[in-house]
């Protein structure tokens, strides 16, 4: 199955990357949603690190669900989904291989919204880097998770793309309050305190929901079949 995950991320890749649509419009708006917060910067002075925080994950939440619609889309528009549903492939390598491909494509995105954040936000970094690398990469496991699942449950409907983004920010709060608050501490210059209770549900959300996601994505993926 595993093997089914890779080639399935990696045809996802290379059709998201050729056509671009997917990763170009979470980039070019969260992007744009970090410049329009940074207008809200006092004169001379920088918005605080939890509200760059806020700001960032936001911009993450968003580029996901443009993602996730780009992803499910390619075999959407072109019939593909009945013939993969035909295979005798498992129908959690296409959960785990969408998973895969949404993450790099998301870590793609904030590599252009972290420095974005810096610039714009005038934020300087203060805690440790595991802290920002164990919090990126809980909260963006998190987000796929989600993101992979509820992708599939949107498809086939006349409002794709409003009824992901309905359903999937609400389920993602705990993470993107623990990313929040994390990056916060990551930002401020005082000692990073309480983290470890934010990681601890980070990272049972992530187990909660890819437990989730196994059971559920089957019946989600071929439900109108």
């Amino acid at each position: 199955m595993l093997k089914r995950s890779m080639l399935m991320a990696s045809k996802d890749l290379r059709l998201s990357v050729s056509g671009g649509q997917g990763l170009v419009q979470a980039v070019l708006l969260g992007l744009l949603l970090i410049f329009l917060f940074s207008l809200s910067k006092p004169l001379g002075g920088a918005i605080t690190a939890q509200a760059a925080g806020a700001i960032f994950w936001l911009a993450s939440a968003f580029g996901l669900v443009l993602v996730f619609n780009d992803l499910f889309s390619l075999e959407e528009l072109n019939g593909q989904r009945i013939g993969i549903l035909s295979s005798p492939a498992p129908v959690h390598a296409v959960w785990i291989g969408k998973a895969g491909a949404g993450l790099c494509l998301l870590l793609v995105s904030q590599l252009v919204f972290f420095p974005a954040t810096i610039a714009f936000l005038g934020q300087t970094l203060h805690g440790p880097a595991w802290l920002l690398a164990a919090t990126l990469a809980g909260a963006d496991i998190g987000l796929v998770v989600i993101g992979a699942l509820l992708g599939a449950l949107s498809q086939g409907q006349a409002a794709r793309e409003s009824l992901l983004s309905v359903i999937v920010f609400p389920l993602l709060l705990p993470v993107l309050l623990g990313g929040i608050t994390l990056f916060g501490m990551v930002f401020s210059p005082e000692a990073a305190k309480g983290y470890d209770g934010w990681l601890g549900l980070i990272f049972a959300f992530d187990a909660l929901f890819s437990g989730a996601g196994l059971f559920l994505f089957p019946f989600v993926y071929s439900g109108e079949e």
